[in-house]
């Protein structure tokens, strides 16, 4: 008899450490990668799916699918953002699982969870533009926020800046800041922390490198703490006010046009008519490709914009999947062993 059986990888977490997928320098090329050969036409990337259960928290699980073509792969991320968790329930805000197909028979090869996956993508992509946008000599970083989404921007930030020696961290509470600091200081021994006791000006004053890292849907970021040369990072919402769009001497996105659409800050300064397309230098990809200048000099602030690009979650998804296939780690698992009638149905159908 043919052999019906479909059989798929699935990878929690914790497998996902033990293969090493926990690795920046591997999210950071395939983010890179991905964004080449979105340019080029080599990935398929449909509008999103976004179902929004309280529009004042933003309380939404989104389904975002894409496909590499290259590597005859169709991926999708089904991602809940509950901002409430944290305070509710001692949760974190963000949870996900992705589903990797193989396009040949459309066949499922994996199940893995995602929030990991997830949070390095947010953290590679801010690095990766740092990398081009923020100054070289940089020491200082300072985030509002001390949430996952932070710690493992820090880590993306220190895997291009090696140079970061000290980092500030301002958060809605100071046991945050503290655990923050317990939980990075380990990993990144030769930091000097500072808790900032949540005064938000101490974070940001003197900071080569700024961060925003909240679920908060307010001006938080003030145009006047930020020092010349700069460069922001912001992976939220709605947490700088106008004027630090304003004073940009350049602003760069992920991609502009998804952007405009969404309600970061950048995008409610577009839509009220603060800023218009000539306003924007350009995207990241541009950057990278030569197409446009990156930094050009030391006093310039830059600010960095990322909604977020489901097909760079796919492509480092799938960097992950192939980490934990080299090495063996994972749990086999069956969609079917059989097809439907080919089982013993007798006495197990309800009719």
């Amino acid at each position: 008899m043919q052999d019906h059986a479909i059989e798929y990888l699935t990878l929690s977490q914790e497998d996902l450490i033990k293969a090493g997928a926990f690795d920046l320098p591997m999210a950071i090329k395939a983010l890179k990668e991905a964004l080449f050969k979105f340019r080029d036409g080599r990935i398929l990337f449909p509008d999103k799916i976004v179902q929004i259960f309280k529009e004042e928290t933003q309380e939404r699980i989104n389904c975002l699918p894409a496909t590499l073509l290259d590597e005859k792969l169709c991926g999708v991320k089904w991602v809940s953002v509950f901002p409430p968790n944290p305070r509710k329930y001692g949760m974190q805000n963000l949870s996900a699982i992705i589903v990797l197909s193989e396009i040949e028979k459309g066949f499922p090869v994996c199940v893995m969870e995602g929030t990991l996956c997830s949070n390095i993508r947010v953290a590679a992509m801010g690095a990766t533009a740092a990398e081009v946008l923020s100054r070289e000599n940089a020491e200082v970083i300072g985030f509002i926020g001390a949430g996952e989404q932070s710690k493992m921007h820090l880590l993306g930030m220190k895997s291009v800046r090696p140079g970061l020696k000290t980092c500030k961290v301002a958060a809605k509470d100071a046991y945050e800041e503290q655990d923050f600091i317990a939980q990075m200081q380990p990993i990144l021994p030769d930091m000097e922390f500072v808790a900032c006791n949540t005064v938000l000006k101490d974070a940001v004053e003197g900071a080569d490198i700024i961060v925003t890292g909240t679920s908060a849907q307010a001006p938080l970021l003030k145009a006047d703490w930020i020092k010349k040369g700069a460069f922001y990072s912001h992976i939220g919402g709605w947490e700088d006010e106008y004027k630090v769009v304003q004073m940009a001497d350049k602003i760069v996105c992920d991609d502009w046009e998804t952007v405009k659409h969404r309600t970061q800050t950048v995008s409610r300064c577009y839509k009220d008519g603060v800023i218009t397309d000539a306003d924007i230098h350009g995207n990241l990809i541009d950057v990278l490709s030569g197409k446009i200048p990156g930094r050009e000099n030391e006093d310039e602030f830059i600010y960095f914009d990322a909604v977020g690009l489901a097909y760079v979650d796919v492509s480092i998804a799938n960097a992950m999947y192939q980490k934990a296939l080299a090495v063996g780690v994972g749990r086999k698992a069956y969609l079917q062993e059989s097809m439907i009638f080919e089982k013993d149905l007798a006495g197990k159908i309800v009719l």
